[in-house]
C-alpha cells in the first residue's frame, strides 16, 4: 500500500489531475472518492470522464445510485450515500469485474462489497479554493499508477 497528498488550487486543477488518472485507468479498476459535500469529488468524476473521452454531462448519481456512461472504456459512477446502514447489493460485482471503470462516491457505506485493489482518493477542505487530495493505492497495479502520477 502506498500514499501520496496532492493539492488542488481550483476546479481546473482538480479536473486536470483525474484527466491524467484516467490515462493509466484499465478496465475493472475501481477508485472510491471520500470527503464532505463539496470537497470535489464530483469534479474529479468528470475529469476522469474527459479523460475517456466521454462527451455526456456528468452529475452526480445521488438519487438513481449509479449512472452509467460511454466512452473509451465505459464509466460507472455511483454514489452510494443513500446505501447508509443498509446491506443492499445493487449488483457490485458486475460493476467492479465489468468492462469500465468505477467510481465510487461515498465508498465506506459499502465496504464489504469493495474489491481488496483499489484506489482510494480522499478530498479534504484547506481553503475554499484548496484541496487536499490523498491517494492510497491499494494492490501493485495502483501502485505503478500512483508512482506514474507522482513519479
Amino acid at each position: 500500500m502506498s500514499e501520496h497528498q496532492l493539492k488542488a488550487n481550483s476546479v481546473e486543477e482538480t479536473g486536470k489531475i483525474a484527466e491524467k488518472l484516467a490515462l493509466f485507468l484499465k478496465p475493472g479498476d475501481v477508485v472510491t472518492l471520500e470527503g464532505d459535500l463539496g470537497t470535489g469529488k464530483t469534479t474529479f468524476t468528470k475529469g476522469i470522464a474527459n479523460g475517456l473521452g466521454i462527451k455526456r454531462n456528468v452529475n452526480s448519481p445521488t438519487y438513481t445510485i449509479v449512472k452509467e456512461y460511454e466512452g473509451e472504456l465505459p464509466l460507472y459512477h455511483m454514489d452510494v450515500y443513500r446505501l447508509e446502514n443498509s446491506d443492499e447489493d445493487i449488483g457490485f460485482d458486475e460493476y467492479f469485474n465489468g468492462d469500465g471503470i468505477s467510481i465510487v462516491e461515498w465508498a465506506h457505506f459499502i465496504e464489504e462489497f469493495l474489491p481488496d485493489e483499489r484506489l482510494n482518493i480522499k478530498f479534504s477542505y484547506l481553503d475554499d479554493c484548496t484541496r487536499l487530495l490523498e491517494f492510497t493505492a491499494i494492490g501493485t497495479h495502483f501502485e505503478w499508477i500512483t508512482a506514474e502520477l507522482f513519479g
